[in-house]
């Protein structure tokens, strides 16, 4: 899978710095996989869930929520949003036009 953008990791990273190895780590993960579903994510991340058009990450035991869009034919993975679990439950990011 082709991770874009990488940025956004790195500039929660920097903001919550406890998050920095967990998201290193799902990068690494993510950019060897060759998803083709949900559930090849599934087999991954137990925890990743189908939102509307959004694949949701748990990070750092659920601290932290990460919020991409996959495209399997394609083989890449938009990161969204990266947001802390309180930013996640207001639920604003669900106003995002794209995910239905």
């Amino acid at each position: 899978m082709h991770v874009i953008s990488r940025k956004a990791l790195l500039e929660f990273g920097q903001r919550y710095g406890d998050s920095r190895v967990a998201l290193d780590d799902w990068h690494r993960i993510v950019s060897k996989a060759k998803w083709q579903h949900i559930n090849d994510v599934k087999s991954v991340y137990p925890s990743a869930d189908a939102v509307g058009n959004f694949t949701v990450f748990n990070i750092k035991g659920n601290k932290y929520r990460l919020i991409v869009s996959i495209s399997y034919r394609t083989q890449d993975v938009y990161i969204k949003y990266v947001l802390t679990h309180t930013e996640y439950d207001s639920g604003s990011w669900k106003n995002d036009p794209h995910f239905k």
